[in-house]
């Protein structure tokens, strides 16, 4: 007998798949995740259960259908009814509240005959139904058909709430204008990971992207500019006769497909016109509405501000005038308008950045601080926001803004998005106002996310693991005025959607689960096996992602005796980093980095690396010349 169970362990232990099954991966992290012994398989038969076919669930049958039909090569049947039999997958509202799940929250439970979402609202079912998904075989993203696969889910029992309220992604379409089509797929990526706000940057010094009819010529002159690609901002000067008809711009019709589009996916959609600064795009369309003479033209990716310590300084005026009674009038045509199109309770008025070296030589401007007791610029930009305030009120919405509407004094009832660092947003929610936190050093996704010498150049660089410690919730401040936050994807240096996906995954993941997953469950090495399980599904379903933590920032120095050294900084474990000064390219047999810093050869005039992972290359090959590693050095 003992001889027996001796045997029948040895078994076990050479196969434990059967006593181990595979880790479920799921971004965002769930609250709760209990797995079993066994699985499920959907198939041509398997019936979709609901208690009543609604708006509501064709939206969940269309976003599954959207895989199956694809991958699957087959459409799977909605059936309305309570009581859902074997080979079924069931979403049913609850009768009774459970208190335990909220209004987006769900449970989800796979048994071997079936399987059973629940939530006390739809957009429970609907984040219940993105979970399923990624339960799925990664297959399941691909967009051609696959054969001989058995579309399996785990036996799981899965309790699930978000931690925030609001979790945005915002998407400039001023730099860079981005179609109609294009943002229903960036909407498709976003409820894919339970993100539930769209923030809608729809105007800019380099285009107005929204048709407002009182106003025509803020598209037909400021949705365009000319055509110029290169590093933004120090791109050369548009001649006078370059055609300007590069951009584009929604139409109203448009703005309400996207809105219900968003709708269907859960997600709602705030927009924002960016005022008094970054309005370029609206002096040049309407040149009366700038406190400067003379006509301006829409900027093309040209350098027009410079920055320093005391702000922005503006070489082109690029602002509404504030004491001009005709530009509130004309912000009050634009936001009716904007009510009508879009049912979001919020709308954000921008207020960054806003260079007031126009303003201050601006006759106008000194006879408003005069006539309202402004001591100064700051003190005007408050008048402004004050006002803009009012009429965004008076359409029966919210004021947000960015947190230089702190400036000068806080409008009472604004909400404030913190950009610059955490700063902002505590002084205000100190002050008791409801706060979004979207620092720059945590969440901003148009930014390098390794070396320069690989990655397309920005001005600055936010690596994965360093949005993956972004805390929304400061020390000593009330919970319950912070209502989440949102990644931000500024487009100076985005020209396509390709390039988008890049800069937004796998970062975006990040943030989705920190948003959404309870703070105590945050594991970075168990995030990077979930980001390396996604890179495969995104291979399925040709999306793009940066695989940029598997390249290591260089650093060079010099020693005691000025000879050159670089070191290597990986961002995750269990890399060999292979290196070459002789002008080759290293593979594996090259020597590998051992955490100790490497002298550069005198008259090497080229360092080459790469990363590999058991023995294969997993990183990209990098160059960078000698002469550049001689002057971060010298920094």
């Amino acid at each position: 007998m003992k001889n027996f169970i001796l045997f029948c362990l040895f078994i076990v232990l050479l196969i434990p798949g059967i006593s181990q099954p595979n880790k479920i991966l799921i971004i965002p992290e769930p609250v709760e995740i209990r797995q079993g012994v066994g699985e499920f398989e959907i198939n041509s038969n398997t019936a979709f259960y609901f208690s009543k076919l609604d708006a509501d669930a064709n939206a969940i049958m269309a976003a599954i259908n959207k895989d199956f039909s694809e991958a699957g090569g087959y459409k799977l049947k909605a059936v309305s009814g309570e009581v859902a039999p074997k080979n079924s997958v069931q979403f049913k509202l609850l009768s009774t509240v459970d208190t335990a799940i909220g209004n987006e929250g769900y449970r989800l439970d796979v048994s071997l005959d079936g399987i059973k979402v629940s939530a006390n609202k739809p957009a429970g079912l609907y984040y219940g139904m993105q979970t399923l998904l990624q339960l799925l075989p990664n297959e399941i993203e691909s967009n051609k058909r696959i054969n001989n696969i058995k579309w399996t889910v785990p036996v799981v029992s899965i309790m699930d709430n978000p931690r925030f309220g609001w979790r945005g992604m915002m998407l400039d379409v001023s730099r860079h204008f981005f179609t109609k089509d294009e943002v229903k797929r960036f909407i498709d990526n976003m409820a894919r990971y339970k993100y539930n706000m769209l923030h809608f940057h729809l105007t800019d010094d380099q285009g107005w992207r929204v048709e407002i009819k009182s106003f025509p010529n803020l598209t037909k002159v400021g949705a365009w500019n000319v055509k110029k690609t290169g590093d933004f901002y120090k791109l050369s000067q548009p001649a006078d006769d370059e055609p300007r008809d590069y951009g584009g711009f929604y139409t109203q019709d448009d703005i309400r497909e996207i809105v219900q589009y968003a709708k269907e996916h859960f997600v709602e959609v705030m927009p924002e016109v960016d005022i008094p600064g970054h309005s370029l795009a609206v002096v040049a369309s309407y040149p009366e509405f700038s406190c400067s003479p003379g006509i301006k033209k829409v900027n093309s990716g040209e350098t027009f501000m410079d920055w320093g310590r005391q702000g922005a300084i503006a070489r082109v005026d690029n602002t509404l005038c504030p004491a001009n009674e005709n530009v509130y009038a004309f912000l009050d045509k634009v936001f009716t308008e904007l009510a009508t199109l879009f049912p979001s309770q919020y709308v954000h008025m921008g207020g960054d950045e806003c260079a007031k070296n126009f303003w201050e030589k601006s006759d106008q401007v000194k006879q408003l601080m005069q006539k309202e007791g402004l001591k100064d610029m700051d003190a005007v930009q408050a008048y402004f926001v004050g006002r803009i305030s009012k009429i965004i009120e008076s359409k029966g919405k919210k004021m947000i803004g960015w947190d230089e509407i702190l400036d000068g004094g806080l409008v009472p009832t604004a909400t404030v998005m913190s950009w610059r660092g955490m700063k902002g947003g505590i002084e205000a929610a100190k002050m008791g106002h409801e706060v979004v936190m979207t620092p720059n050093n945590f969440v901003y996704v148009d930014f390098m996310q390794s070396d320069v010498a690989i990655e397309p150049p920005v001005y600055s660089t936010l690596r994965l693991k360093k949005t993956f410690e972004y805390e929304p919730i400061p020390e000593g401040v009330n919970p319950k005025l912070i209502k989440g936050g949102q990644a931000n994807l500024w487009t100076e240096q985005i020209y396509n959607e390709r390039h988008l996906e890049y800069m937004l995954w796998p970062r975006g993941f990040a943030i989705s689960e920190i948003l959404w997953s309870p703070k105590g469950k945050k594991n970075w090495n168990q995030f990077i096996s979930k980001v390396e399980d996604q890179f495969e599904r995104f291979k399925y379903a040709d999306r793009k992602f940066a695989p940029s933590m598997y390249d290591p920032l260089i650093k060079s120095s010099k020693d005691a005796k000025g000879k050159l050294q670089v070191d290597f900084d990986p961002e995750i474990t269990g890399l060999n980093i292979h290196y070459s000064f002789d002008n080759s390219y290293p593979d594996n047999y090259y020597p590998s980095y051992d955490g100790k810093s490497i002298s550069v050869p005198i008259d090497a005039t080229t360092l080459r690396l790469i990363s590999y992972r058991d023995g294969k290359p997993i990183g990209r090959m990098i160059s960078i010349g000698v002469d550049a590693l001689n002057k971060r050095a010298g920094k």
